[in-house]
């Protein structure tokens, strides 16, 4: 790890989809914080909200609510929060008025005291609105340079090349988007990342149907590390690939992340590799973080139910082990009873986040 200077903070986000008149909740809020240097590995089941919430981050969704900030600057804000603030400041005064009205007549003083208190938490929620959709809106240069240090890599290498380009454009894209006309200097930059990711020169002018998958993923890769980013999210860059070039593409990560001091956010459904490659680790299921802590601590002494029934599915290459080995199932209506306390993310030990209410928090407690 680098050190302890936060360089992404998502807080509160939430990410809801609507379909017709039912909307979906792809994201509840989570928040986490991502340190300069490190990796930090985000896994779950498949639509827990993994992939979503890297695509938030990188703003190809305008968030439901919440906000995210890089290097301390806020680059993507939802207004959901501010908008149910109004709506419970109207309902609440209206309940608030009707009871006065009941229990002792017409009292107007202490009516027109509740509608502007009212008035007041409207004005601060409408700023508040505001500001948001402006942050969202303003695309200066300052914001778009900002933005553009923060690089994606995505699950299929297939899906994510344009087949009508050449590797040679694909890779200089964001080059050209960001203002350089000089092709002679594109062409070098180009030649250079292509090496540094194990392709050599020739393979600039060729098409992405002409490579294997793990070579799609380098020119993927390539295409993201080219704009010289201060962060990656790597949304299951190996999933789609054979195991073994898995093992290449993730060493490649790691000679990348060390020559450019690159912060990751690896985001992935295979503990063991997790393991191996990050620095803390974020337990996603239902869209909310259940537990956080570092890979060590996570392994070693995992609270959540649901963390541990990811971790008793980890298969091993050992006979013996797997013969033995019992899994366990993740029921949440048996493992949680929230009718009387609601859950939060509690710091059980330093560093050791639990998604769990009062009487939970006590008995992880006791655990360590």
């Amino acid at each position: 790890m680098g050190n302890d200077e936060i360089l992404l903070k998502v807080e509160h986000l939430c990410q809801y989809f609507r379909a017709g008149r039912k909307e979906f909740k792809a994201v509840d809020d989570i928040s986490f914080e991502v340190k300069r240097g490190e990796v930090f590995g985000l896994v779950g089941e498949s639509g827990c909200g993994k992939t979503t919430t890297g695509r938030a981050i990188v703003k190809l969704y305008d968030i439901t609510s919440g906000n995210i900030y890089f290097k301390g600057k806020r680059v993507g804000a939802g207004t959901r929060s501010y908008e149910k603030m109004i709506e419970s400041a109207r309902k609440e005064t209206r309940e608030k008025i009707k009871l006065l009205r009941s229990k002792s007549g017409e009292n107007s003083a202490e009516i027109s005291a509740l509608r502007a208190r009212m008035r007041e938490v409207i004005s601060q929620q409408k700023q508040s609105i505001g500001e948001a959709r402006r942050d969202n809106r303003r695309v200066g240069t300052e914001k778009r340079n900002l933005i553009t240090q923060i690089q994606m890599i995505f699950q299929d290498p297939i899906a994510s090349l344009d087949p009508r380009m050449t590797v040679r454009d694909i890779i200089a894209e964001g080059l050209v988007i960001s203002g350089i006309r000089d092709q002679a200097y594109i062409n070098e930059k180009v030649y250079e990342i292509l090496e540094v990711v194990g392709l050599v020169r020739e393979h600039a002018d060729r098409y992405p149907h002409e490579f294997s998958g793990g070579q799609r993923q380098r020119i993927g890769i390539a295409r993201a590390v080219i704009m010289q980013p201060e962060m990656i999210i790597a949304d299951e860059p190996i999933s789609a690939l054979d195991v073994s070039v898995q093992a290449q593409v993730i060493n490649l990560l790691n000679d990348l992340r060390a020559r450019f001091g690159l912060t990751i956010l690896f985001i992935a459904h295979d503990l063991s590799v997790v393991k191996y490659f990050s620095d803390r680790i974020g337990v996603m299921y239902c869209g909310k973080l259940v537990e956080i802590a570092s890979s060590e601590e996570l392994f070693h002494r995992p609270l959540h139910p649901y963390t541990k029934s990811l971790l008793s599915a980890i298969p091993l290459p050992d006979p013996h082990y797997e013969k033995k080995r019992i899994r366990k199932t993740y029921n949440p209506l048996a493992e949680h009873d929230y009718s009387m306390c609601l859950p939060s993310m509690r710091e059980i030990a330093p560093e050791h986040f639990v998604y769990c209410n009062d009487e939970e928090e006590e008995r992880y407690k006791r655990q360590c």
